[in-house]
């Protein structure tokens, strides 16, 4: 039977524009060189120019302490306050970031009488004379590294979701030696709280919540906020400028299927391991060694990627499937697909990746019918004669083929139904 193939279902409000299907250059002459860091087997992009590409235009990849887009900020409203734009927030807000401080700095062995005047002091309302003096003396050591001075703090436009323009934390170098980030890996990209939303957040709390934090993910930086009262709202209160307890990196994670592809189809992503490139070679032995079913992953990614969907992980955990598929981009449609991929050899033969009961292939198919998507089965299959030597580099890719199987719930209502009307 013909598969019936559906059209993608378009977001009710999209509030971004699309970009680019691909990370690469337009002209023939210009070469485009990301950078990503493999870390705790984590591929991460640290470079705030390069997140954005790489997201803006495939939207490869979630940001690490973001559903999706790595947007994260300290704060969503910032202000302009005698000439510097400042991120807002609130006392009762400020003072659970001390707490967090706090507890950063007990982790590292400070006895409680020295955290108690680090945080007094730090929490003391800044003069705006002396923001400004760091500020240009920040600017002078720019300007001797042979960096273009920026004019007071400036926001940087960052675009998010809802379209306004916020600022992200100050940049700062992607040495993560000592932070050890380990992002969530299981997570869906969809942004809209329906049939199609994101899962919860990562476990790691975010500022302000009722969780324990993660000392570990705490960057000491520099920066300033606007400290606003919370009596400010029904017209009293004060408004301080006071120094941030501290400033999260944001960076973006790539898991291994995206990163391979960026670096061995595009060419257009570098991957370092201890400050050193890796090769096309090593970096396939390395995914493979990390993930043992790495080549099958990887094959469905790139012939999906290659016929022009948006390949997302994280449907594990909500839809039981291993990619979901996207027209355009996430922020634009729902997913349409729901992918599990299978490995079998030439007669359909082989240990199943995951073994289905009748039972959990129909309550599979249930799930992905209720939340208006198709369920299909990816078949990647492996020549008979494909020896383990041959596994072992990337060119085995061009001996593997891909065959679709679209599963369909049969509701014998509705099909009684159907022939009623013929």
């Amino acid at each position: 039977m013909q598969a019936e193939f559906r059209p993608p279902r378009r977001r009710t409000r999209v509030r971004e524009e699309y970009e680019a299907p691909l990370p690469i250059s337009r002209s023939p002459g210009e070469k485009i060189d990301l950078r990503a860091d493999l870390i705790n087997q984590h591929v991460l992009v640290c470079d705030p120019d390069h997140i954005e590409k790489i997201y803006n235009q495939g939207y490869f990849g979630k940001g690490v302490l973001s559903r999706a887009r790595p947007d994260h900020s300290l704060s969503d409203q910032w202000e302009q306050h005698e000439g510097f734009f400042l991120p807002v927030v609130s006392q009762s807000r400020y003072e659970e970031l001390l707490r967090w401080a706090g507890t950063a700095l007990s982790a590292q062995g400070l006895d409680e009488e020295t955290v108690s005047q680090m945080l007094l002091q730090l929490s003391q309302p800044v003069e705006m004379e002396d923001v400004r003096r760091e500020v240009a003396g920040g600017r002078e050591g720019e300007e001797g590294e042979g960096r273009q001075p920026e004019r007071g703090v400036r926001p940087p436009t960052k675009r998010l979701r809802s379209g306004s323009e916020v600022s992200p934390e100050p940049k700062r170098s992607c040495s993560l030696d000592k932070q050890e980030l380990e992002p969530d890996t299981n997570s869906d990209p969809s942004s809209d709280k329906d049939l199609d939303s994101s899962p919860d957040p990562e476990p790691v709390s975010e500022p302000g919540s009722d969780c324990d934090p993660d000392p570990k993910r705490l960057v000491p930086g520099p920066g300033f906020v606007l400290v606003v009262s919370d009596l400010c709202e029904v017209g009293g209160g004060f408004r301080e400028v006071r120094r941030t307890p501290f400033s999260l990196s944001e960076y973006l994670q790539l898991n291994l299927e995206e990163a391979f592809f960026l670096v061995y189809c595009l060419g257009c992503l570098s991957v370092f391991l201890h400050q050193e490139p890796l090769s096309i070679m090593e970096l396939w032995r390395k995914f493979r060694s990390l993930r043992p079913d790495f080549i099958s992953s990887y094959a469905a990614y790139h012939h999906f990627r290659s016929r022009g969907w948006v390949p997302k992980g994280g449907g594990a955990a909500k839809y039981g499937a291993d990619l979901m598929l996207y027209r355009k981009g996430p922020p634009f449609y729902h997913a349409s697909y729901s992918v599990v991929i299978e490995r079998v050899d030439d007669v359909f033969r082989g240990s199943a990746l995951r073994p289905f009961s009748w039972r959990s292939l129909a309550a599979l198919s249930r799930i992905t019918a209720n939340v208006s998507k198709e369920l299909m089965l990816c078949y990647i299959i492996y020549p008979a004669v494909l020896s383990e030597a041959e596994l072992d580099s990337p060119e085995c890719l061009s001996r593997l083929k891909v065959q679709e199987v679209i599963i369909s719930r049969w509701v014998s209502s509705r099909e009684r139904a159907e022939q009623d009307d013929i």
